[in-house]
């Protein structure tokens, strides 16, 4: 465009703060044929013990940056899409919002709402989608830049940049490269949209796979499983929910952990090369860090030494 854009963006983890950021060109970067008008984000949330109000990440780089704000707890809200118009977007960027955007709003700007999603769709529509590609074992993973439908992630495809699953990635690993990845991606694809050198392309449903939102119980590790798919639970649940297995009736978080192969009886506790080590459907599964409850997280070694009665069991 030979304007300058407004942009109105709406995200709230830390997944989006680096595609905010480049879109404000913060940092130091070079003026960047962008005005971001404003930032739509999620109410701050409760969390830890004290229920304590914590604000999302977007909400605190917003305020970094100077840009306006608001917070709604349903965007259909008339205050909210008052201040939407008010803004009056050419174009709505959203990264890993949480919130469903009804049709009133993906038809207001004049280039739509888009996305930028942390898979290479249509595999892993959803909420978790980095984790589900941990989950399955894929060899790679991505971001895609797309134009937002009604759908769950359904909609037309802009652009997509992929890159390798390491065997030590973990979700937190992968969130933070592909939240560089994408608002990379971003930057040289709005130019493209924009001119119309690029057309959004339909998504091939048939090859379509859905990673649901994730709970705290989803973490809890089934030994019946093969020791190498909780080996990835482990990885893909890394920081959060969190992979556990039950210790003396108490959660015991498994940080990171590798397998071996070797066979006894299914959820059996034993010691591997001086690690605590529980037996699953196939191989064994080698705890090399965990965080007892109460305490602080620790090696596996350093857990053996006050873990009375872990073998045998």
């Amino acid at each position: 465009m030979t304007i300058q854009a407004r942009i109105v963006f709406m995200g709230s983890p830390d997944f989006a703060v680096p595609t905010l950021e480049a879109l404000a060109a913060s940092g130091g970067a070079k003026p960047c044929p962008y005005n971001v008008a404003g930032v739509v984000t999620q109410p701050d949330r409760p969390a830890g013990r004290g229920r304590t109000l914590v604000p999302p990440a977007i909400k605190l780089a917003a305020q970094a940056l100077g840009l306006p704000l608001i917070q709604p707890e349903r965007l259909r809200t008339p205050e909210a899409m008052e201040q939407l118009r008010a803004w009056a977007p050419d174009v709505i960027v959203v990264a890993a919002f949480g919130q469903i955007l009804r049709a009133e709003v993906l038809d207001f700007p004049k280039f739509g709402c888009i996305n930028v999603h942390g898979s290479l769709l249509p595999r892993w529509r959803g909420a978790a989608p980095i984790q589900a590609a941990i989950l399955a074992g894929d060899a790679e993973t991505g971001v895609t830049i797309m134009k937002m439908d009604t759908g769950v992630d359904t909609g037309p495809l802009l652009s997509q940049r992929s890159i390798p699953i390491l065997p030590e990635d973990t979700a937190g690993s992968l969130f933070g490269k592909l939240s560089q990845l994408g608002a990379e991606l971003l930057l040289e694809t709005l130019p493209l949209y924009f001119s119309g050198e690029i057309q959004p392309q339909p998504q091939d449903d048939s090859h379509s796979t859905y990673a649901p939102l994730l709970k705290k119980e989803d973490g809890l590790l089934d030994f019946s499983q093969p020791a190498v798919a909780l080996e990835r639970r482990v990885r893909a649940f890394n920081p959060w929910p969190g992979a556990f297995m039950m210790w003396q009736d108490v959660p015991l978080k498994i940080l990171k952990a590798h397998v071996l192969s070797g066979k006894a009886r299914i959820g059996e506790r034993i010691i591997v090369q001086g690690l605590p080590t529980v037996a699953a459907q196939e191989g064994l599964l080698v705890l090399e860090e965990v965080h007892p409850a109460g305490k602080k997280p620790m090696p596996g070694k350093a857990f053996l030494t006050g873990a009375r009665g872990w073998y045998p069991n």
